[in-house]
């Protein structure tokens, strides 16, 4: 990945994380902590690897993205606003009355939704299933989907498993994102789900681990993944919370807002990274 793409994606994310936080806030409700974790893959995603175009958000050729952990939309909208699929004001108006952003995401309502999703288990099942058409139509796009390490506690996440390996959807990549926490508490401690490769691996699946905040690593592991002619997972070990101190690895921060002076605190934090990112990239 050239240095100017890297620095271009890590100010991208900065943004997106500005964005969750700001909304959440304004919503007064809403996921900040895994909206966090899942930012960087987020990032890559919309401004680096997808074929997508904000213009024609229904265009046949596009790759698909399911955020299965469909609570953790405040990043995907910020990365849609950022992406010119709709107004960057749109997200001060989260979860508000007769707004367009619901507190999840709603495929006939906001533009770039491929998947309508909240149901945990569901986007998978659902990303499965696209995969599957395009495979059997004879398409080229890709389907990308996000899982929580707490998602994968559900029973129909391993159902659509063993259906991507039995059907060869080696068009489907699913990022796991491992940030250790879910709404009661460590993942390990309510539902263990590792080792969470071997398991993806017994069911037939491609599978890399890396450090989800690592883009040249999040690059690597894609490439990998569509050439690999399997299924793939990449399990992305990152931090609930990233960037925000207080929030970092602290499951209580899995859904709820900041009051005024916690907002403040995250909100200096967040837009301190955001100005080293971008001035990175201008003397990049």
């Amino acid at each position: 990945m050239e240095k100017r793409t890297l620095l271009t994606l890590k100010e991208r994310a900065a943004k997106i994380r500005i964005h969750s936080v700001d909304a959440v806030y304004g919503a007064k409700s809403g996921h900040p902590g895994g909206s966090l974790s899942i930012a960087d893959v987020v990032a890559y995603l919309y401004f680096h690897k997808m074929n997508i175009d904000p213009k024609d958000p229904q265009k046949e050729d596009r790759d698909r993205f399911v955020l299965s952990k469909g609570h953790c939309c405040p990043a995907l909208y910020a990365a849609l606003a950022e992406k010119g699929y709709f107004d960057v004001e749109e997200l001060k108006k989260l979860r508000k009355l007769g707004a367009m952003l619901q507190g999840h995401p709603d495929m006939k309502g906001i533009p770039g939704i491929d998947m309508s999703t909240g149901s945990l288990g569901q986007g998978f099942s659902t990303a499965c299933g696209m995969a599957a058409v395009a495979k059997r139509k004879g398409y080229d796009w890709k389907v990308y989907t996000a899982l929580g390490d707490g998602e994968i506690e559900e029973g129909q996440v391993w159902e659509a498993a063993m259906f991507a390996n039995m059907y060869g959807l080696d068009n489907i990549i699913a990022f796991i994102d491992c940030n250790g926490y879910q709404i009661d508490g460590a993942v390990s401690d309510v539902m263990n789900p590792h080792p969470v490769d071997e398991k993806f691996k017994a069911f037939g699946w491609f599978v890399q681990v890396i450090d989800g905040h690592d883009f040249e690593a999040i690059d690597n592991a894609v490439n990998a993944a569509l050439a690999c002619g399997k299924p793939a997972a990449i399990i992305c070990n990152t931090v609930k919370g990233k960037g925000v101190s207080f929030m970092e690895n602290n499951y209580t921060w899995h859904g709820k807002a900041p009051k005024d002076d916690e907002y403040e605190i995250a909100r200096k934090e967040l837009y301190d990274a955001w100005v080293k990112a971008e001035e990175d990239v201008k003397n990049g």
